[in-house]
């Protein structure tokens, strides 16, 4: 179904995604009576997006978002805990170079080395999961600048030290690159996607202007997405928040697919995203998590998927999925509803 979206054609019904936090996603498994992940997928018909995970020797966590690992940048985090206690997030609370003030500096820091990732398993995971579209390699630029600077210093970089930006966000687009052709070499033409990503919006705009764009990010980015499409591997861009004015760039850049749509977000309206950009990219996510899946009725989410079906069937292709992780305030019952739905109104 992903595939055939992909190639502009219509599917038997419209794929559906999950993301979801790992606290949720163990209750989810335990009420239904789920032994694995491939069983919760099958019981609710998700054509799950398979994110696969390459090790790193030094790294103390064990998820798909490799070249993130705090740990493997020196980033000191805590464990935030949320919602009285039900859920909790890794912080980031330590920027390794946050006292930097030359980029002498910035060059004698500890980064990680690209060939330090360990790829072995990668093809017993294709295997493993042959019949679910595959992802794999991730670009973060200005996510990992921020945490390896502090956010605050970060932005200030992009105006006042923009040397010592240009050093940070080389570093960790080369590091970036490496270790992705690494990946693409060993499993490419097994991917469907790889995830160049960023957090370009707020709830309410940019987290910076076009004109910094250009400058810091999108030649860089446009690096990776060029490496990416030279494997005939598509690109799986996520970009939270009010980040509709970048859009055009980043599509020129050559995005295939543009995921969460949160569209309660200011300038990120359904129909016009749909209508100004449809016929160039596909969409996926949008079922609201801010407001309508933790807090809403079972009806009000079947509603919203099948006003996502609806806005988007005109468009290049559109993947059911929540706008973000699902978190554990979400009761099950809307989490039933959003694929009960998708599944009635998709076809």
């Amino acid at each position: 179904r992903w595939e055939a979206v992909l190639r502009g054609e219509r599917p038997d019904r419209v794929p559906c995604d999950y993301w979801g936090t790992s606290e949720f996603t163990s209750r989810l498994k335990r009420e239904l009576g789920c032994a694995g992940d491939r069983e919760l997928w099958e019981r609710l018909g998700i054509d799950k997006l398979i994110h696969l995970v390459p090790r790193h020797p030094r790294a103390t966590e064990d998820n798909w978002h490799l070249q993130s690992h705090f740990s493997v940048w020196h980033i000191g985090t805590r464990t935030v805990p949320y919602a009285d206690g039900l859920g909790s997030y890794e912080e980031a609370i330590e920027a390794p170079l946050a006292a930097a003030a030359s980029v002498r500096e910035i060059e004698q820091f500890d980064w990680p080395d690209p060939g330090d990732w360990d790829l072995a398993g990668l093809r017993e995971q294709c295997e493993a999961w042959r019949d679910y579209p595959l992802l794999a390699g991730s670009c973060e630029l200005f996510y990992l600048h921020c945490r390896l600077r502090g956010m605050e210093q970060a932005l200030e970089d992009l105006i006042a030290h923009p040397e010592i930006a240009d050093s940070i966000l080389e570093h960790i687009a080369a590091i970036d690159l490496a270790l992705t052709k690494r990946i693409l070499d060993e499993v490419g033409e097994s991917l469907l996607f790889s995830y160049v990503a960023e957090d370009l919006g707020t709830q309410e705009s940019l987290i910076m202007s076009p004109r910094l764009f250009r400058r810091f990010l999108k030649p860089r980015m446009a690096r990776m997405i060029d490496l990416v499409h030279s494997y005939g591997v598509k690109v799986f861009h996520h970009d939270d928040g009010a980040m509709r004015p970048l859009l055009p760039e980043l599509i020129e850049i050559g995005i295939d697919l543009l995921n969460p749509i949160q569209w309660r977000c200011r300038g990120m309206e359904r129909e016009a995203l749909a209508r100004e950009f449809g016929d160039r990219i596909v969409f996926h996510g949008g079922v609201d998590n801010q407001r309508t899946l933790p807090f809403g009725s079972a009806g009000d989410v079947r509603r919203q998927v099948r006003d996502n079906i609806a806005i988007f069937r005109d468009t290049k292709g559109y993947i059911v999925a929540p706008c973000h992780n699902l978190q554990p305030n979400t009761p099950t019952a809307n989490v039933l509803a959003l694929y009960e739905a998708a599944r009635e109104y998709g076809g």
